[in-house]
């Protein structure tokens, strides 16, 4: 699973949970031990052994018709009763299949669970078959998701009426974390799992598609056909999976299995640009692991209004929408948010699928895997700055949520299991991964996780098995690595003091550890560059100050402590500019050179600060020329003689889009006329990002001829520009202006529309057509109740008291406006 509120390098979806940008505005306490409950593994007195499925589908009471068939086995001890799980569903019969008998069996149910006698007293391993006739209704469920899922019905029916032009019609499922059971009885716990059969009646113009191997279609004679997907080896029920729509399948394969890709038909044509690098990655994670993909097929789809980025169903992952892009929208990814969601999920299918957490409380063998697989595959795919880049994101992200370095990564305590999907799950626990590759090396650690998965085949693992088999093929004992790390919570803080002996000819290193507590343990790298020489030290930090001592003929130029970078902490280190300017030009990693320029970004005033900085516009990676153009004041007379002529140049001619478009808006807020013909010239650029840019950079000049521009943009804008023209529109556009932006509004994404709502609410204050404000109150308030856990209503409220102030004349306006603000609370 990962979130559509992942933070990514291109501004789209910043981890902005839709929202967790708008959690870090108003952040909620995390929830203490004794507030909390011990969450045992589930305890199994009946095992899953094959679930049949037959489901049909009523569309317009958006409910499913289903017949299950549900073989098991008593676990450990013998038993003659049976509990399921199963919300919200009408049951229709029960019984136990004998032969080609049906016998009807006694039961009770609360709405959440089917307690069920058996009737009879079944031992260990003595298989039994349970039929149940039911009705799913998932719009009638009442239930809470969590920051990676939204939503938690388990069965979506996306406008299944066909009220919304343009939309398709269409149906899926999520079944993480329990949700599988809103949709078929089951025991919907990570340590069961099961072989499956399902068999989907749907109108014949509709594909489908679910676990396994297609074996069967059958067509009906109402107009409907029965297609019948079937899955050979055991997967847990919330990876159970079902879509039905109008899809286009672009047929690819890896080796001899099957690799598909479900698209709507107006994507089609791009189904190879989308997901064509999936059996590249199958290779390249079956080499890594010396362990090949384990199922006999994999399929991608894209679907509408998911509740979630994208979901790892065995083989068959569901993504959401954002991943459908045209060639024109990829000119500006360089290894974006769909690219490593689609490595996100693939890795699942070992890590999750294959071998699944035992229970919540060891989610990080299923997600820390997944998130540090998009290292892995940037590493391998597009090199290692690239690789360093994503992982200084996700590290960045941990860092900045203060309340997260409260939780354990293997968390035995919580107050509700979707608690669990979070910052520390995922980010913090590929960072942890990292840091134990560059401990063990890349042979051991590798074969240390093939170990891991032969060891748990098709059963479920937990941190202390990954432990134990790291530590069979590194000889080493590991307790200390993940006492500190799976197993408590927070992260160092270490701050980094130097001393130089002229007399002695020696160099102190004094590291300390200021986050109070037991001190970790810390082995890393220090590297000493000296008269023209580079040395690198091995050392382990254990104490809560200690300090290095180096012999050296002459005063350092650099010493660069966590060499590798990769300790996840935060760190206050005490160099000159000078040095900083050294490690720019010397130390050989694109976080050597991204420290340089953040401090050089502190005072740039500073002759060594416009040297790094005048330097970093020339980088050779585009994400330092991007950082840099984000960080130079070209209000400073000095820096900005020096670098205004490499800006141009970029904003003309990089050869990254992204890269020219900070470029344009860096000198945009100059509004020097001598740069319009450089901004209208970047208005042709085929890039959508360069477009956006040059467009409010036009606009703060020529407002006028900057709304003419955005009306000839109007058939053809995504993205930024479609971000640009709103704000464009809101700023210096009138009320003919607001049908663009509210039919744009609502067709975009959770985070562009969060992006747009300052520029909505703006033109809202411009006009007097009541329903109109009522319309767009109404979609703001939505998002701000969707995702209030997480903060929104407070960001959606403080835009809807701006435009309050603006209706102030306005008595109707102002009584609905104020309406929605108490509703948000």
């Amino acid at each position: 699973m990962k979130s559509i509120f992942k933070k990514s390098a291109y501004a789209c979806l910043v981890f902005v949970l839709g929202v967790n940008n708008l959690s870090a505005q108003q952040e909620k306490p995390a929830p203490q031990k004794e507030n909390s409950v011990y969450r045992a593994s589930a305890t199994k007195i009946n095992a899953l052994v094959h679930t049949k499925l037959d489901v049909k589908f009523d569309y317009a009471k958006r409910q499913l018709l289903g017949k299950e068939w549900v073989t098991l086995k008593p676990f450990a001890y013998p038993t003659d009763s049976l509990t399921l799980d199963a919300k919200g569903m009408d049951i229709k019969t029960i019984a136990l299949v004998n032969g080609k008998v049906l016998q009807k069996l006694k039961y009770t149910y609360d709405e959440e669970q089917i307690h069920i006698q058996l009737g009879k007293k079944f031992l260990p391993g003595q298989t039994y078959t349970v039929f149940i006739a039911y009705t799913a209704k998932p719009e009638e469920l009442k239930v809470k998701g969590s920051a990676a899922i939204t939503d938690a019905k388990g069965l979506y029916f996306i406008n299944p009426d066909s009220a919304i032009a343009r939309k398709p019609v269409q149906i899926w499922t999520q079944g993480e974390t329990e949700a599988s059971s809103a949709w078929f009885p089951t025991i919907d716990r990570t340590n069961q799992k099961t072989t499956s059969e399902i068999s989907l009646t749907v109108p014949s113009k509709y594909v489908t598609l679910s676990n396994g191997k297609l074996v069967t279609q059958l067509k009906n004679n109402n107009g409907t056909r029965t297609d019948t997907w079937k899955m050979d080896l055991p997967h847990a029920p919330y990876l159970f999976m079902m879509a039905v729509g109008d899809f286009k399948i672009y047929k690819d394969k890896w080796k001899d299995k099957e690799v598909n890709y479900y698209l709507e038909p107006a994507y089609a044509p791009y189904a190879k640009e989308i997901f064509g690098t999936t059996p590249e990655m199958i290779s390249f994670f079956s080499k890594i692991l010396n362990f090949d993909y384990p199922w006999n097929k994999y399929s991608q789809i894209v679907v509408r209004d998911y509740v979630s980025g994208a979901m790892e169903n065995t083989t068959a992952t569901l993504h959401g929408e954002y991943v459908q892009r045209t060639p024109r929208e990829m000119l500006d990814e360089y290894f974006g948010q769909a690219e490593s969601t689609i490595a996100h999920e693939l890795f699942h299918q070992w890590f999750g699928d294959y071998v699944t957490a035992e229970s919540w409380s060891n989610l990080t063998v299923n997600e820390s895997f997944a998130n540090y697989s998009e290292y892995l595959w940037a590493e391998h795919k597009y090199g290692k700055e690239v690789a360093e880049a994503h992982n200084y994101d996700d590290m960045a992200n941990y860092l900045g949520s203060k309340n997260d370095a409260l939780k354990n990564l293997v968390r035995f305590h919580y107050t509700d299991k979707e608690d669990v999907f979070d910052l520390v799950s995922y980010q913090k626990g590929g960072r942890i991964l990292h840091m134990m590759r560059n401990f063990l090396g890349d042979n051991i650690f590798f074969k240390g996780l093939n170990l891991y998965l032969k060891q748990n085949a098709f059963k479920t693992g937990e941190a202390h098995q990954l432990r134990l088999a790291m530590e069979e093929t590194s000889g080493k004992d590991l307790n200390w690595f993940f006492n500190q790390w799976y197993f408590n919570a927070g992260h160092p803080k270490l701050t980094i003091d130097y001393t130089w002996d002229e007399a002695s000819k020696s160099q102190k290193v004094t590291i300390k550890q200021t986050q109070g507590g037991e001190p970790f343990t810390l082995p890393m790298a220090i590297e000493i560059y000296a008269g023209g020489q580079k040395q690198r030290h091995l050392v382990t930090l254990n104490d809560a100050e200690q300090t290095y001592t180096f012999k050296s003929t002459v005063k350092p130029d650099l010493i660069n402590v966590d060499a590798d970078k990769t300790l996840l902490a935060e760190k206050t280190d005490n160099k000159s500019l000078k040095e900083y300017s050294f490690q720019y030009a010397n130390a050989p990693l694109y976080l050597d050179r991204l420290e340089a320029i953040q401090a050089a970004a502190k005072n740039q005033k500073d002759t060594d600060a416009v040297k790094i900085l005048t330097a970093a516009l020339n980088d050779k990676f585009h994400r330092l020329r991007l950082n840099t153009l984000k960080e130079i004041d070209l209000s400073q007379p000095e820096l900005a003689k020096t670098t205004l002529p490499i800006i141009q140049k970029l904003a003309a001619s990089d050869p990254n889009t992204l890269v020219r478009a900070q470029a344009i808006s860096a000198l945009a807020v100059n509004n020097n006329p001598a740069d319009l013909p450089l901004f209208k010239k970047a208005l042709e650029s085929n890039s959508y990002a360069v477009q956006g840019a040059a467009l409010i950079a036009l606009s703060l000049q020529q407002p006028q001829d900057a709304l003419a521009t955005a009306k000839t943009f109007e058939k053809d804008n995504r993205k930024a520009l479609t971000e640009a023209m709103v704000n464009v529109y809101s700023k210096f556009g009138t009320e003919n202006e607001l049908p663009f932006i509210t039919e744009k509004f609502s067709s975009l994404g959770t985070q562009e529309q969060i992006q747009v709502i300052p520029a909505y609410m703006n033109i809202l204050g411009k006009i007097k057509d009541i329903d109109a404000i009522k319309k767009g109150v109404d979609a703001v308030k939505a998002i701000g109740l969707k995702y209030k856990t997480y903060g929104a209503n407070t960001f959606v409220t403080n835009f809807l008291v701006k435009l309050k102030q603006q209706k102030q004349n306005d008595q109707a306006s102002l009584t609905y406006i104020e309406a929605a603000i108490v509703e948000l609370k």
